[in-house]
């Protein structure tokens, strides 16, 4: 069975968890958050749920003053040996530790759905943007329904628990208006179409236990059906094509000057 109430232990994870983005470097992602960077003139820029601080490094140049924030103090300290010069703070994206008008860009990657209250983080984004700042949310997102992703095919229940804890675009975009945001745009940013062929699938970084939270919020038990029915499917024929065809959407948010 899987608990989507609970939350991941990103701390018991952070030794690895960078190995994604070995052979996934979501280049396109980049490019779009530079794009957002360029079009609000950004120098001073907060990335809420930075992890190891994949994203941040798109941002390293003299001039910029880019700051990440996490709750997990081991994903902090990965990230910190990888740019012992970044401003890494710990602390809840749904409370932001910074005063108003203090960042020009304020974005977030795969990660609004582990915040406890993302329409609280979308109003603290706000507070902390100066006038003509932009607030850009990237995620996919299950309930548009033309993602196929071999996880939610075979691991009973994972589908079920994210259309729960992913916030619908819609729901954001309400959010977004409401917290005084005068223009928000949506796009596609990424596709991802990287299938895998029979049982070139079980040396999958992203088929490990603890590489996605869909994964690591199963159960042991839960977790091993889903590899004992994988296995299966690959046994009764060889050359099954498991999916990985997923849209990273980004809708981003742009105040007034």
């Amino acid at each position: 069975m899987m608990d989507d109430r609970k939350h991941v232990n990103y701390d018991s994870l952070a030794a690895t968890y960078h190995q994604r983005y070995i052979h996934n470097e979501n280049k396109d992602v980049a490019k779009a958050l530079r794009a957002l960077a360029e079009e609000t003139g950004a120098e001073r820029i907060l990335e809420a749920g930075c992890g190891t601080g994949r994203w941040l490094s798109e941002f390293s140049m003299p001039g910029r003053n880019v700051c990440g924030l996490d709750l997990s103090a081991g994903m902090l300290s990965q990230a910190r040996q990888r740019n012992p010069d970044l401003c890494l703070v710990r602390g809840r994206s749904e409370i932001l530790p910074f005063p108003p008008g203090r960042f020009d860009l304020v974005y977030c990657v795969n990660a609004i759905h582990h915040f406890v209250d993302a329409g609280a983080f979308i109003q603290e984004a706000r507070r902390v943007l100066r006038p003509g700042g932009g607030l850009a949310v990237i995620n996919m997102s299950p309930h548009r329904g033309r993602n196929r992703w071999f996880v939610y095919d075979y691991f009973n229940g994972t589908l079920e628990a994210d259309l729960r804890r992913f916030p619908r675009w819609g729901t954001v975009l309400d959010w977004m208006l409401a917290a005084g945001f005068e223009r928000v745009e949506w796009k596609v940013a990424e596709h991802i179409d990287n299938p895998k062929v029979g049982a070139a699938i079980f040396d999958d970084e992203f088929l490990q236990k603890h590489a996605c939270s869909q994964l690591a919020l199963l159960s042991d038990e839960a977790y091993q059906a889903g590899i004992d029915h994988m296995r299966q499917a690959v046994a009764h024929q060889e050359d099954l094509i498991f999916h990985v065809d997923i849209e990273l959407d980004v809708l981003a948010g742009f105040l007034g000057s």
